[in-house]
């Protein structure tokens, strides 16, 4: 579980990890659908610039960047599916949730806000 606190209220997510590189490869790819409540972590082994694409991907997904104290510092909101067109953050990343496009929106996530996870605790 992995928790986003902002202006409105903390929001709750159900999350898969996207830890070996085998994973990160394979993301989301080829799924086609996601429950509103999911996503996806990606968790890298130091902050970096990090770029990702959506070849494969059937699904729009917002992708929120996050630097190592847990603040989120960039989102690209509704990714086009299948695009091979990259997708950079903002700076340097710890790691990136993947969630089902329009989320951070409808939410009010938004860069600045909070994510609550253990791989974020004591660094901030």
């Amino acid at each position: 579980a992995l928790d986003i606190e902002t202006k409105s209220g903390r929001q709750h997510f159900t999350i898969e990890l996207a830890l070996s590189s085998a994973q990160q490869a394979q993301g989301l790819m080829f799924r086609q659908k996601m429950e509103a409540d999911r996503g996806m972590l990606f968790i890298f082994p130091q902050e970096q610039p990090v770029s990702f694409w959506m070849a494969n991907t059937y699904i729009p997904l917002d992708m929120v960047f996050i630097a190592g104290d847990g603040r989120i510092t960039s989102i690209a909101e509704r990714t086009i599916p299948l695009s091979t067109a990259t997708i950079d953050s903002v700076g340097a990343a710890l790691a990136v949730l993947e969630l089902n496009g329009g989320t951070a929106d409808r939410l009010g996530i938004k860069p600045g806000d909070r994510v609550l996870y253990p791989a974020f605790a004591g660094k901030r």
